[in-house]
């Protein structure tokens, strides 16, 4: 009852016995639990950031506080995909779980394939984050050349 089996063929034309063991789905847990921290601190640091920036925007009308702002709001819709995407993986994985207790071998890999499709998903959106979150800085930077050159 604690594992599912699923017959395969193997390229030699041979069937082969696939297993999944409800152990396996649970291994994400973890990760997806230091991921979701992860995605949460950066959500709250940007979040924060935003509203100071705007703050000032509204103070100064700063263009450079705007451009910025503009770069952060495109972090924060990648943040809340991955957020989305890890979310439905964990689920699946308890539907995946549940399945192999049922003794649902089919329904079980692929409630299982799909969230590890879906949390691939959710960390291709991490890494695009991460190299856009870059921008705002080089945006500050470039205004200070900017000042420099001007002053």
């Amino acid at each position: 009852m604690d594992e599912c089996r699923l017959q395969k063929r193997t390229e030699q034309g041979e069937m082969e016995a696939m297993t999944l063991e409800i152990s396996t789905p649970a291994l994400l847990f973890p990760a997806i639990s230091l991921l979701f921290l992860s995605y949460t601190n950066r959500f709250l640091h940007l979040s924060a950031l935003i509203r100071k920036l705007h703050h000032d925007w509204l103070e100064k009308g700063d263009c450079t506080a705007r451009r910025q702002i503009d770069n952060l709001k495109s972090r924060l819709k990648l943040i809340r995909a991955m957020q989305f995407f890890g979310a439905v993986s964990l689920f699946l994985c308890v539907l995946a779980m549940l399945s192999v207790i049922a003794e649902w071998s089919l329904v079980a890999m692929v409630f299982f394939g799909i969230a590890l499709l879906l949390m691939g998903l959710s960390l291709a959106c991490l890494i695009r984050e991460v190299a856009i979150s870059g921008g705002a800085l080089k945006i500050m930077l470039l205004a200070m050349e900017e000042k420099e050159k001007e002053g």
